[in-house]
């Protein structure tokens, strides 16, 4: 049987969309998924969840959707979980990919299978090559080689999978926001002064990087790509980068030249409403193999 550990965002329902039987739907305390849990567990009773699981029948496990570090409360850990007390603090104090390498060590020491969701749901990876009307151009094809680079960089610091270039320049990284925040900060508003950009970095602090010319302003992003790839040696096992309907519209109202994701590095959510949004703005959608030109 499957348990499936859902945290936010659409890939969670979409995996199950794709299974043949429900799997147990488990959620961490604190975090609503999109489809309901049968099962919530504190990251504090990690033990005792295992010990639920195996009750119930579970021999594999899937991590899928958004989770941020919870906040531990010493005085909820359970007699389960205290020989696992050191292991998980020393993962939460590691980046995203160390810390969840850790728990799915945890989850395989304890007998359970831990499935990739993309091993469940395959057709989420897209073929390679460009999938819009629009072609890339050979300025947006030098820039993907340059976010390339950018993503092994940030990868050294376990940080973030998408960055925003344009000719050559990054604009933009990725933090714990996500994609998404990441291309609301360089969204230009109605406003010339880019009045309504001027809050938002007060929302998300330093979730996601400032774009700020020499006059401390945004800086204008048009025509840049968004490139999106997973952090290079990462478990793919969890935490596979996912880019949906809603990356596409950031894209668009952000002014992007196009989209470029690394292929079998990238789910992609409803394709075919991504592919319609972008050609219908005209933008382009490259999914581009490793070390591509």
């Amino acid at each position: 049987m499957l348990a499936l550990i859902a945290g936010t965002g659409d890939l969670p329902p979409a995996l199950v969309a794709r299974l043949p039987q429900r799997p147990l739907i488990c959620a961490m305390a604190g975090f609503r998924p999109a489809i309901t849990p049968d099962l919530t567990f504190r990251i504090e009773q990690l033990g005792g969840f295992l010990t639920a699981l195996r009750d119930r029948g579970v021999t594999e496990v899937c991590m899928a959707g958004a989770v941020s570090r919870p906040p531990v409360d010493p005085s909820q850990i359970d007699a389960a979980t205290k020989p696992l007390v050191p292991r998980i603090m020393a993962a939460m104090a590691q980046g995203d990919d160390g810390a969840l390498r850790a728990i799915i060590a945890i989850f395989e020491e304890a007998g359970f299978a831990v499935r990739a969701a993309h091993q469940i749901a395959p057709d989420l990876l897209p073929r390679a090559g460009v999938l819009s009307r629009k072609p890339v151009t050979i300025d947006s094809r030098k820039d993907a080689v340059s976010a390339e680079v950018t993503i092994t960089e940030m990868g050294r610091g376990d940080v973030g999978q998408a960055c925003i270039v344009r000719n050559g320049r990054v604009l933009a990284r990725e933090g714990q926001a996500g994609t998404d925040a990441m291309l609301a900060q360089i969204t230009p508003s109605a406003d010339p002064l880019w009045g309504a950009v001027d809050g938002l970095g007060s929302v998300l602090g330093s979730a996601a990087e400032w774009l700020s010319g020499a006059d401390g302003e945004p800086t204008d992003a048009r025509g840049a790509i968004l490139f999106k790839a997973p952090k290079p040696n990462q478990d793919r096992r969890a935490d596979l980068p996912v880019i949906g309907p809603q990356t596409a519209k950031g894209a668009i109202a952000a002014g992007l030249a196009g989209i470029v994701i690394e292929h079998d590095g990238v789910m992609v959510l409803d394709l075919d409403e991504v592919l319609s949004l972008l050609d219908g703005a005209g933008l382009f959608f490259w999914v581009r193999p490793k070390g591509g030109a």
